[in-house]
């Protein structure tokens, strides 16, 4: 047994997808699409679902033989919905390009683990340390040769609850893909070993949907080679972590649709005459952006001069050309980004002004095209000067991943951990469904005390 911070590991198998004599697997091949090829060496995300223990589950004995056989059994099923996430990401030398290879034998790796940590603090909203949460969540496997797509973790803490942490890797689904898998898991658990699942929850494989320029897929596979240095472009070992998560403290704000209504005024009534607000897109996602860039560039202190860049990536299925379906599973989103000039611009009077400005701007923007959007933005990365402060974001509200219920009830909290390395916030909808926006983040002692005190003072005026 191997332990970690505090958690045990009691075992870890392989759960494959369930399969019976009538209908065997068969080998599968999965092309990349030039969406996935963007997030080709992207380090993996990561994310934990915590749910505390009910009534009905509270009995000491319940999660090994409740629970936990449960979880193991609808996991197989659902993976019988998503071969892909069995296989692994290969570029053999006989290969032009990398491609997902699933055969009759792959299986998920699962991890079982217990914890002594405290359930509640590690499930909360306040200030704690980053890296107690990464125990929960399990390596994903990568090599030179080949990457596993999942790897999935379920921690124990008893007599308080337990949680699924797991790890993805970016160029075979993104962030919508990965919320089809958890419901669709979650449903199966849920509601019992059905044939079949709702259209929604039902993926789409068909790569043939995406259609892109002419040599971009390899373009970017070079790129990624350029930007880590690598003689190999066939090479599949991600970047490294841009933070040091041992030094950083995360917390969770929260921001009431109440609070998203008055930043909504605030920013209008800052507007000059000559502006017209309509012209102006204010939706929710860009003014919690906007409001929480300000406030992270006071806390971190930007030197005043400093170009600042914001990225983010928006899901991109209903602006393609023909629209393709919902429910498709991979990546299918585009990368935009705003460069601030000056940081004191950022955290001024007109800050958050400015901010949702640039921010609403570049939304509108993509009805210009998504795919010459994204065409250059890993070149943008490349020719980031050293020291260029960059903010991202993970998540989306629009998941609702806190419909996330197996069985037990609603996740108590949703963290996506892999910020803690990346330097990105997350955003998720309110845990009680209230309209408001969960902000994960993660910063030094100092910056955090900053931020804290400047979030809730700018929410009183």
């Amino acid at each position: 047994m191997a332990s970690n911070h505090s958690v045990k590991i009691l075992e870890v198998c392989k759960v494959a997808p369930f399969s019976d004599s009538s209908e065997p697997f068969s080998e599968l091949h999965l092309p990349l699409t030039f969406f996935d090829a963007f997030w080709f060496r992207f380090s993996p995300v990561e994310r934990v679902f915590f749910y505390p223990l009910t009534d009905d589950s509270s009995d000491p004995t319940s999660f090994n033989s409740v629970i936990l056989p449960k979880l193991k059994y609808t996991l197989s099923l659902t993976l019988r919905h998503f071969l892909p996430l069995a296989g692994n990401l290969t570029w053999p030398s006989h290969a032009a390009q990398p491609f997902l290879l699933f055969t009759p034998n792959d299986a998920v790796s699962l991890s079982v683990a217990e914890s002594e940590s405290n359930f509640d603090q590690l499930s909360g909203n306040k200030p704690r340390k980053a890296i107690e949460s990464h125990p929960l969540v399990p390596k994903l496997s990568i090599s030179d040769t080949t990457a596993s797509i999942l790897a999935l973790q379920v921690t124990l803490f008893p007599d308080q609850g337990f949680s699924i942490g797991l790890s993805t890797h970016h160029s075979i689904l993104d962030g919508k893909s990965t919320t089809i898998f958890i419901k669709a898991w979650a449903f199966i658990c849920k509601n019992g070993a059905s044939p079949s699942l709702p259209a929604h929850l039902t993926p789409v494989f068909d790569r043939t949907v995406i259609q892109g320029p002419d040599g971009l897929l390899m373009k970017f596979l070079v790129q990624w080679a350029n930007i880590l240095r690598d003689p190999n472009p066939r090479n599949l070992k991600v970047m490294p972590q841009i933070n040091s998560p041992e030094n950083l403290i995360f917390s969770t704000f929260e921001l009431t649709r109440e609070d998203i209504k008055k930043l909504r005024e605030n920013v209008l009534s800052q507007l000059s005459e000559e502006e017209e607000p309509k012209s102006i897109h204010l939706s929710t996602f860009v003014l919690v952006c906007a409001y929480t860039l300000s406030l992270i560039a006071k806390a971190k202190n930007f030197e005043q001069k400093k170009k600042v860049i914001f990225g983010f990536a928006a899901d991109v299925r209903t602006r393609l050309e023909p629209p393709i379906p919902a429910n498709y599973f991979g990546n299918c989103v585009a990368s935009f980004h705003n460069t601030f000039t000056e940081a004191k611009d950022m955290v001024g009077k007109n800050g958050v002004v400015l901010i949702a400005k640039r921010i609403s701007g570049t939304i509108k923007g993509m009805d210009r095209g998504v795919i010459e959007e994204t065409k250059g933005a890993l070149e943008m990365f490349l020719n980031v000067e050293p020291g260029t402060p960059v903010v991202g974001v993970a998540g989306s509200p629009r998941f609702e991943v806190y419909g996330s219920d197996f069985g037990w009830g609603r996740p108590k909290k949703v963290e996506t951990t892999s910020v803690h390395n990346t330097g990105a916030i997350s955003l998720a909808e309110s845990s009680d469904g209230s309209g408001g926006v969960e902000v994960g983040l993660a910063l030094k002692e100092e910056e955090m005390e900053v931020f804290a005190a400047s979030f809730a003072d700018g929410l009183r005026h």
